[in-house]
């Protein structure tokens, strides 16, 4: 599974603007809305699917990362967004550094396979220091898709 096959390329976000963990959030779920990815009649359902999934345990894994996740009939498909953050985001990390890189992932109710296997695929990519600090230094969507499109390739 590549990345880049449920990345809206339309949802990348090199230099988020919120600041705390639920406007971040909808921050990405308005990313995807404006990508045509969501219908904006779901947007408010999205981001509470969200963050009750943040309310069971952050979804910020460490090292300056997190994965918001949840499942929802609001896509019919798999899909993500993707948001930097230059100044960093208390999102009550394991680690409790702050976070800078950022994955949304929304998942039909259906499909869990695939939801796994995207959340592996992500963790597994972003235990890679190198990789990790090139997208920080991102200044611009089109090098964040770049360097994720070059570590598809890797697989």
């Amino acid at each position: 599974m590549k990345i880049m096959d449920f990345l809206s390329k339309k949802a990348i976000l090199p230099d988020l603007r919120m600041s705390k963990k639920e406007d971040v959030i909808k921050e990405l779920v308005d990313s995807l809305v404006s990508a045509g990815d969501i219908e904006k009649s779901n947007r408010v359902r999205l981001i509470e699917a969200l963050m009750e999934r943040e309310s069971l345990g952050s979804t910020a894994i460490g090292q300056g990362i997190a994965i918001p996740h949840a499942k929802s009939d609001c896509v019919s498909k798999l899909v993500g967004a993707f948001g930097l953050s230059k100044k960093g985001v208390d999102f009550d990390s394991l680690d409790g550094e702050p976070v800078y890189i950022f994955f949304l992932l929304v998942a039909p109710h259906d499909s869990a396979g695939s939801h796994l296997k995207a959340l592996a695929r992500i963790s597994r990519l972003f235990r890679d220091k190198y990789f990790r600090d090139s997208l920080r230094g991102c200044e611009d969507d089109k090098g964040i898709t770049r360097i994720i499109s070059q570590e598809d390739e890797k697989f």
